[in-house]
């Protein structure tokens, strides 16, 4: 009989706070999630979709900014606080720059971008902040934006 599985090898990051994002599975949902909450806006505020892939943009960006970006360290304890000083974007894939899941998720911010800003006919003032929005997000995941407090702020005391 075929084998109906897939052979996943297991993630060789050891950092439980990132190795989740290496399983099979997880762009796909992190895709279905962004179009589920986008269903949700425009179902709930009755808006135009324009205005629902805005919101939903804004949405992302100051969610993912935050938790990907701004809070440093794990949840978990028994990582001895190796990982204090990063942030969730500088612990993923060990830390190496331009991997399959760097790519993947300075991409979700462009291609969301762009939809937000078509389905909105390109009008202000929806895309200034959707273009503020992309723009925050993928300066941040710049490889030589690794490690780098501008102006000091989130830096260590």
């Amino acid at each position: 009989m075929a084998n109906l599985y897939v052979q996943a090898v297991p993630p060789t990051d050891l950092n439980r706070n990132t190795e989740w994002f290496m399983y099979p599975g997880v762009w796909t949902t992190y895709i279905l999630i962004l179009f589920f909450a986008w269903l949700v806006v425009l179902s709930v505020s009755g808006c135009s979709p324009g205005m629902a892939w805005t919101t939903v943009n804004l949405c992302h960006a100051l969610v993912t900014y935050h938790f990907f970006h701004w809070k440093k360290g794990t949840p978990f304890a028994d990582d001895q606080g190796i990982y204090n000083r990063l942030t969730w974007w500088e612990q993923i894939d060990s830390g190496k720059q331009l991997t399959r899941n760097r790519k993947f998720l300075t991409v979700v911010p462009v291609v969301l971008y762009l939809i937000a800003s078509h389905t909105t006919d390109y009008q202000n003032p929806m895309l200034f902040l959707n273009t503020i929005a992309v723009f925050v997000l993928v300066i941040a995941k710049f490889p030589h934006m690794h490690k780098v407090r501008i102006f000091g702020i989130n830096a260590e005391e």
